[in-house]
């Protein structure tokens, strides 16, 4: 073991220890604690909701939940993040969000009474540092180790070796989509359920098998934060989909096997030319070459061709600049000056888009320079001076203590 994991292995030690001395001085018991990651998306970027492949990878910001049971039907949540606490009665939980960080919880929750588990009352105190509003899925974060901590705290003792984590994942994406409101695919709660140290996680959102896809050990994921989201990203999310709908009715007329665009080709698009809108088609166009993307990028990877890869971020991010026009000036430029220094494989924007995060993948003798480098140009050119964090695949949720 080198020095930098012990010292990583240390400040995680100091951490949890922090966190259940915090829960026996508010609460009184000794708790069980459970982590789950964030994730960042290396490439395959809105085909998740069209049944595609992604490769997202867990990364090591995470939040942690410690636990203990209560001797009445109350749930009480308090977010050290927040310095801010709530209380439930089981049997009385709000049946809507309230537009408050406790809906990530409360969701899970709801979503595990409706399917028939018995949940007796309980303490929570959530911790995280999940960069908030940068795109790396804090809210799947909280969802899945709330859901885990559940989960194996009813189910008993063994419970975590017996978890269904496919299942935990499909529960979590159904409290963001049916209580907190969010249209999510599934890709954010599956990585925080199955990612693993290491590894990126090739993911086919319509059958949900997924592959474990090495990533080289002197490389790094160093996610740039523009500081900036575009107040039309919503709706323009939401019109973005509903794009890609119309494409999938109008060429379903034509080929009745087509469900989702997952099931269209290139030729397809060409031969339907005439029928689709030309904003609608550039929008098939851009799934349907992201989806290729996603297999070449994983051969790449299982074959060392870390320059491959590179490439195919790079046409990624074209592809959703151009094509699916969701990228905006400033991760174009924070694209391009990743993309031109020395170290750098490949980089592209990560995420929904209209501001949030690009992504690079680095080697990692280069990152001092690629983060003083960047950070520098960034700021001389926008007046904005970004946030630069170099993560490390990571392993799904689990029980810490």
């Amino acid at each position: 073991m080198d020095g930098a994991t012990t010292k990583v292995n240390a400040n995680v030690e100091e951490s949890v220890e922090g966190l259940r001395q915090r829960f026996m001085r508010r609460f009184g018991a000794s708790p069980k604690i459970y982590q789950a990651p964030g994730r960042v998306n290396l490439i395959g970027e809105h085909t998740d909701y069209n049944d595609g492949f992604v490769m997202p990878a867990a990364i090591d910001f995470r939040t942690r939940v410690a636990v203990s049971s209560r001797a009445d039907h109350k749930l009480v949540i308090r977010s050290e993040n927040y310095s801010d606490q709530v209380e439930f009665d089981l049997e009385r939980l709000p049946a809507k969000r309230a537009n408050h960080w406790s809906d990530y919880a409360i969701g899970v929750v709801a979503m595990l009474l409706e399917s028939g588990r018995k949940l007796n009352g309980m303490n929570f105190l959530v911790e995280g540092d999940v960069p908030q509003g940068a795109g790396l899925s804090s809210s799947a974060s909280i969802e899945v180790a709330v859901g885990y901590a559940l989960m194996d705290l009813v189910d008993g003792e063994n419970a975590s070796s017996t978890i269904d984590l496919t299942q935990l994942a499909l529960l979590c994406q159904r409290a963001e989509n049916e209580f907190v409101g969010a249209r999510c695919g599934i890709m954010d709660q599956f990585v925080a359920s199955h990612g693993k140290r290491g590894h990126a996680l090739m993911l086919d959102c319509r059958s949900l098998e997924y592959s474990l896809v090495p990533l080289p050990p002197d490389a790094v994921l160093a996610i740039c934060n523009t500081m900036v989201k575009h107040s039309i990203a919503k709706g323009e999310y939401n019109q973005r989909r509903s794009e890609c709908e119309t494409g999938v009715r109008i060429l379903a007329q034509r080929l009745p096997n087509v469900r989702s665009l997952r099931d269209v080709t290139l030729a397809d698009i060409e031969a339907c030319r005439g029928d689709l809108p030309e904003v609608v088609s550039r929008r098939c166009r851009h799934v349907v070459t992201e989806n290729e993307r996603v297999l070449q990028a994983a051969a790449a990877l299982h074959r060392g061709d870390l320059s491959g890869f590179g490439k195919l971020m790079l046409a990624s991010h074209r592809s959703l600049r151009d094509d699916f026009e969701v990228s905006c000036p400033e991760l174009d430029l924070m694209e391009e000056l990743a993309e031109n220094l020395d170290g750098v494989y490949g980089a592209r924007m990560t995420g929904g888009g209209f501001g949030g995060c690009a992504i690079a993948l680095i080697e990692a003798n280069h990152i001092d320079g690629f983060r003083q480098t960047v950070g520098e140009r960034y700021e001389r050119s926008t007046g904005c001076k970004p946030e630069i964090y170099v993560c490390s695949a990571a392993d799904g949720v689990g029980r810490v203590v």
